[in-house]
């Protein structure tokens, strides 16, 4: 490269018919032709004899900044680490590698290839150890643009000409009144301030894939920032991906050289340091890795929108997607936690007339029976004040956030089309070096590429995927016994908790046992995470998927079901098992016919379900936040310790870009796959049980709001730069959401109908309450419902090993000859002690009722949206037809200005043709 690329402020930006995204890189020279002979013919000096030793004085991009006026542009290139020893190849690609390695021959049978196909190559040892070569790679012109047309990659070639349809007059009076009433309020806060950083918002051009035929046709200023940086290191990817590295059809590819060992890494460069002395509002950005993170990755600026549409030109569409539906689920939880916080503070603020509430906390004379054998004491049920509170708080919450995914198809589309990817289709990939070890003696066509490939038996295949299910089965119940483990120790240490010294934890012995489960439940999920990744591997690797997004996919859903169902087992328990099996007293169910099974607090199941939840998001967010950021942290710093060590803290060095990269943690070796499944959990486990726990969406949007920033700056400064990848969706997990989504309208139907309160008082208010037959179901019809809603037990009945220590004498002085107990039973003294009442059927009735009108109801009112909200917003595609239409104008317009021009100069040199068109 020929000049230096000076990072303009404001002011110096170009007013060029299609902008650069964020900071306009201009040159000073500009040569718009490459001198091709000088491209082809410069030495690459790859040979190991020829090796830079590199210098402990060179290059930081920190120090890039000159301050000698009259230094020449190469000279000021080779101080910022990203170019040549010459100052003029940019480094596309870095590949690094030991020398004490022993793939030598495959290594320089790959980079002879390299450098037939015209790449430039460069080698350089590490200043802190010399056994560590960094080959550095450059791609000239005619490399890029020969890829750039066989990669169908899209470039701009005309600025877009926006319309604006035909509007009624009533409808452009209210904009300018809605105009005057803006220019009072304060301005978009969230927005990024454009006055005083560099223009964000890149200026829409018409694309179209490049093609060396048509070159004129694009907007070419400068042939060496034509294409930007992450284009070029993924045509270099490309390239490198199809390079030979032993003779054989199936030995090509950079992958399998990592694999084997033979390169230690492979990796794009940062555009520089992420830091500047300057301040970015007076000196503009150094580089966009700066602008990133001043706009981005900076906890100052977490109320602010996320720039998007840079996030997508340095790190590439794929991780550019993710954090636009990370935005996009983020805010689509804003109303869902107003909400619920709007409701939990209602309740709170109203829970003094709950009618239900009431009548527990007056209840002084009604004496619950005990919840565990011997141990546990008789209680008031006013004990139960608190608790009884809690859950009429909750009893208002009815805000079901599930499907809000539907929404997401319109927001993909609108992003599809801003980044080119509606037409983009991925390529066939190549198939797994694994898979063709393994199948390589069978081979037959393939329908698409005509040529023969590894074929798999369909008899091998569905052996292979037998096996794998039943691996997933036998995990699936090592989650169920560790779920039958907590359950055995809930209903042991209820009983120790009961007995305890203390009286706090003894008069709340069914907290403390819930709160103490919840912590061993936590631990054991995060332990069992590690062993299912494990198990994931093995059984994915087993199978033999073909490609490597059959991996992925196949890898993504087995680690999805292992740990959903490890997180949720525990809560699904108490939701709709804990308390429905235990009996009545005087027979109670045991299990193993010893321990008796656990119930619920006499308020309610719901309190149990509410602490399990909140436990578990609080915890389970804080240790995952903590992971991402304090992993890479201490790991950097440790490698950064060790090299203060080796040198000395006296002597500073100034490393490279390519050495600092190295020295920066690798991107997952899944990809995405951890920051999604985080999210996906979290939005399982808010939706699922949202009627449960009102505060889950507010705890989740708090998270997010963490999340967004805690990623952005490990992507910007702690990780290596990954490859710019093209995705056109969020991949299999889009699927996911869907499946969670008709989850969570099921389980909440459950949740209302079973756990809660809802159901029998509604029954109650309508049925048998003092508005029973008026249609009415206010607080005054709830009068009674307390002692309609409890039986009575006659302590006489109790079976030996379940009968108190206490008499319950310290009540009312005389021993007690009843108890009450949550359930619609009929007296011991009736014909048939202890059976069912009538209220009992007319309740189970109407939850089963209500399940199935709300689950229809929901799935209805979900297809109607689905209906009348198409995925592809109507001037969206009024928009794309309207583009398809200027294209085909423009491209004839510029073929003919093209042929007038040449009919001209053959004019001018009088060559000029008779019939001649046009």
């Amino acid at each position: 490269m020929s000049s230096l690329l000076v990072l303009l402020s404001r002011s110096q930006i170009l007013n060029s018919t299609c902008n650069v995204f964020t900071l306009v890189l201009v040159a000073k020279d500009v040569n718009i032709l490459f001198d091709e002979l000088e491209a082809v013919n410069s030495p690459c000096k790859d040979d190991d004899s020829l090796l830079h030793p590199g210098n402990l004085t060179s290059t930081s991009d920190d120090a890039s900044r000159l301050e000698a006026g009259g230094e020449t542009v190469p000279e000021r290139n080779k101080s910022n680490g990203l170019y040549f020893r010459d100052g003029k190849c940019r480094i596309d690609y870095i590949l690094v590698y030991r020398k004490s390695n022993p793939q030598t021959e495959k290594r320089e049978v790959f980079e002879r290839n390299i450098r037939a196909e015209g790449l430039q190559m460069e080698k350089e040892s590490s200043l802190i150890n010399s056994d560590i070569i960094f080959v550095k790679l450059h791609a000239p012109w005619e490399v890029l643009g020969r890829y750039a047309e066989q990669m169908n990659v899209r470039m701009p070639f005309r600025r877009k000409i926006y319309y604006l349809p035909r509007r009624y007059k009533f409808m452009s009076r209210i904009d300018k009144q809605i105009s005057r009433f803006r220019r009072w309020l304060p301005k978009k806060p969230m927005r990024l301030d454009k006055e005083t950083l560099p223009d964000l918002e890149e200026n829409d051009c018409y694309t179209a894939p490049f093609s060396q035929q048509r070159i004129h046709h694009f907007i070419i200023h400068n042939k060496d920032t034509f294409f930007n940086n992450a284009t070029r290191s993924r045509i270099v990817h490309h390239i490198l991906q199809r390079i030979k590295y032993e003779e054989g059809k199936n030995k090509i590819g950079l992958n399998r050289l990592l694999t084997n060992g033979s390169y230690e890494a492979a990796f794009p460069l940062h555009e520089g340091s992420y830091r500047s002395k300057n301040s970015i509002r007076t000196h503009g950005a150094e580089n966009h890795r700066h602008l990133l993170y001043e706009c981005w990755a900076s906890w100052g600026v977490w109320y602010k929108y996320q720039p998007l549409d840079l996030v997508r030109r340095y790190f590439g569409e794929k991780i550019g997607l993710y954090f636009a539906w990370l935005g996009w689920y983020t805010g689509m939880l804003f109303p869902a936690a107003f909400i619920g916080l709007f409701v939990f503070l209602y309740g709170v603020v109203t829970l003094d007339h709950c009618q239900v509430s009431k009548e527990v906390c007056q209840a002084t004379d009604i004496i619950m029976c005990p919840v565990c054998d011997k141990y546990c004491p008789f209680m008031r049920l006013s004990d139960s004040c608190v608790y009884a509170k809690v859950i009429s708080d909750m009893q208002h919450f009815r805000w079901i956030e599930f499907n809000i995914h539907l929404f997401w198809k319109r927001r993909r589309a609108v992003i599809a089309y801003d980044w080119d990817l509606i037409d983009w289709e991925e390529e066939e990939e190549e198939i797994r070096p694994q898979f063709e070890a393994k199948y390589s003696k069978k081979e037959r066509m393939n329908p698409i590429s005509g040529k023969p490939e590894p074929y798999q038996a369909f008899a091998d295949k569905c052996s292979r995927l037998i096996v794998s299910a039943s691996g997933i089965f036998f995990m699936i119940c090592v989650v169920i016994a560790a779920v039958f483990g907590i359950v055995i120790y809930r209903v042991v240490t209820v009983s120790t908790f009961a007995a305890f010294k203390w009286a706090l934890i003894r008069n709340n012995s069914q907290v403390a046992t819930t709160g103490t489960a919840v912590c061993i439940n936590f631990c054991i999920i995060m332990l069992l995470n590690v062993l299912y990744e494990k198990v994931a591997l093995l059984l994915t690797n087993l199978e033999q998927p073909r490609t490597e997004s059959e991996w992925e996919n196949s890898f993504t859903l087995k680690m999805f079901l292992f740990q959903f169902v490890n997180l949720n087992s525990s809560t699904f328990y108490i939701a709709f098992f804990l308390g429905r099996f235990t009996g009545h007293p005087g027979a109670y169910l045991r299990l193993i016919n010893r321990w008796r099974l656990e119930e619920c607090h006499p308020s309610g199941c719901l309190i149990d379900l509410c602490m399990q939840m909140g436990i578990i998001m609080v915890l389970k967010q804080t240790w995952n936040n903590f992971m991402e950021l304090g992993y890479p942290l201490i790991q950097n710093w440790w490698t950064r310790r060790k090299v203060r060590q080796e040198h000395g803290p006296e002597r500073k060095i100034r490393f490279p870009q390519w050495e600092k990269d190295y020295n920066l943690q690798p991107m997952n070796a899944y990809g995405l796959f951890d920051e999604y499944l985080e999210m996906i959990l979290q939005f399982g486990f808010t939706t699922i049980f949202v009627a449960a726990f009102p505060l889950a969406p507010l705890l989740a949007l708090l998270n997010n709001i963490i999340e967004i920033r805690l990623d952005a700056y490990k992507f910007v400064t702690q990780w290596r730069r990954p490859l710019a990848s093209r995705a056109k969706d969020i991949g299999i997990w889009y699927g996911i959401l869907e499946g969670i989504g008709i989850l969570s309208v099921i389980t909440n139907a459950f949740v209302i109908a079973i756990t809660s309160d809802f159901i029998p008082r509604l029954v109650y208010a309508y049925k048998y309450g003092p508005c029973a037959g008026q249609g009415e179901a206010g607080q005054k019809c709830m009068v009674g419902y307390v002692n309609a809603s409890l039986s009575v037990f006659r302590i006489s009945d109790f079976e030996n090993r379940s009968e108190p220590e206490s008499d319950g004498s310290e009540f009312s002085g005389t021993p007690l000859k009843y108890c009450r107990y949550r359930d619609y039973r009929d007296s011991p003294h009736s014909l048939v002690p202890y059976g069912y009442t009538l209220q009992f059927w007319h309740v189970l009735a109407a939850r089963l009722a209500f399940i199935i009108v709300f689950e229809h109801l929901v799935f209805c009112i979900k297809h109607l949206i689905s209906y009348l909200i198409p995925d592809l917003p109507k001037d969206l595609r009024d928009r794309m037809r309207r583009e398809k239409y200027l294209i085909q104008e423009m491209m004839y317009e510029a073929e003919l200005e093209r042929l007038q021009k040449e009919r001209k100069e053959r004019k001018k040199n009088g060559k000029a043709h008779h019939n001649e068109w046009p």
